[in-house]
């Protein structure tokens, strides 16, 4: 449903990485690996798609990404202090310089009455040091909550890419 929206948004992104000399990384849960397809479908995406992690468990998260046992203990995988950690842990365990991470509810199994299915954070990390991350409530299906987010997670690096001020800059 998403899918021209997504390839739109994955040229816009290829772009600017490109412009910027700069490789990016993913760190998916809920979209198990969605965004890593959808970045390499691109032809000569090798020049600015570094890697891609699939950390859907906890111990993933911890094992690959070095997410803290008690971030996970205290606020769960789905939180926006999981999600920082992921993000700039991406970029730790790599050798790209910005990513995209996502952890989330898709459904329809595991919502709870504070983090209903649809839930999903996402945050976008630098090497400088720098994360963010906003929570989105997503409807739909399972299918239709991961591919928003896919293309929310592809369309929030682009628009920190495009203003520097939101995002450090690498080149000093």
């Amino acid at each position: 449903m998403h899918h021209d929206d997504i390839a739109q948004a994955v040229q816009q992104l290829a772009e600017q990485l490109i412009q910027q000399s700069l490789m990016v990384v993913t760190a998916e849960s809920c979209t198990g690996g969605g965004i890593a397809q959808m970045l390499t479908a691109l032809a000569g995406s090798s020049r600015w798609f570094e890697r891609g992690f699939v950390s859907y468990s906890n111990d993933a998260k911890q094992d690959m990404l070095g997410v803290q046992a008690a971030t996970l203990e205290r606020t769960g995988a789905v939180s926006e202090e999981t999600a920082l950690e992921m993000a700039l842990g991406a970029v730790r365990h790599s050798r790209g310089q910005v990513s995209m991470a996502v952890t989330g509810i898709a459904g329809p199994q595991g919502g709870t009455p504070d983090k209903p299915v649809g839930t999903v954070w996402i945050a976008w990390g630098h090497s400088s040091g720098h994360a963010d991350a906003h929570c989105f409530q997503f409807q739909g299906d399972r299918d239709a909550v991961r591919q928003q987010t896919i293309l929310e997670a592809i369309r929030g690096l682009n628009a920190r890419l495009k203003s520097p001020q939101s995002f450090p800059s690498t080149g000093y």
